[in-house]
């Protein structure tokens, strides 16, 4: 299910830094919802995501690589030690923009709620979606 609110948010903001929170598909895994039923779904820009995904034509799921709070890093040589030792593969797409990451909002409640401000700013959200909330 993907409400109206979303599909304006899709249409400005992907593919980029705009991660929202969709009511997840029956049998979904509950280790990817943390069994709250919601999964947030992120269409990537960098060309070598989008260009994997492509290519492999299936989604993928994946984690920030670095720990909640802590700063992203932007090559591989920043990555802490504890994360290189959990995971099985590492792709170089060299050195990364960096920055503050992608914007989470959950369209599952009304009106949405931004979870975590990142790259997009609430701004640029309410500029999109500003006829939508009014109604609220």
């Amino acid at each position: 299910e993907i409400p109206s609110i979303a599909e304006r948010l899709m249409s400005a903001f992907w593919p980029g830094k705009l991660t929202i929170v969709f009511h997840a598909k029956e049998g979904i895994s509950k280790s990817l919802t943390a069994k709250t039923g919601k999964i947030g779904i992120r269409l990537p820009e960098h060309p070598v995501a989008a260009s994997l995904v492509k290519a492999i034509s299936v989604p993928i799921t994946a984690t920030s690589a670095n720990r909640a709070g802590k700063p992203g890093v932007s090559r591989i040589a920043d990555l802490d030690e504890e994360f290189l030792d959990r995971v099985e593969l590492i792709l170089d797409a060299g050195v990364l923009k960096g920055g503050a990451g992608s914007t989470v909002i959950d369209v599952t409640i009304e009106p949405p709620e931004i979870l975590r401000l990142g790259e997009i700013s609430e701004e640029a959200l309410l500029a999109v979606l500003s006829s939508d909330l009014q109604s609220y």
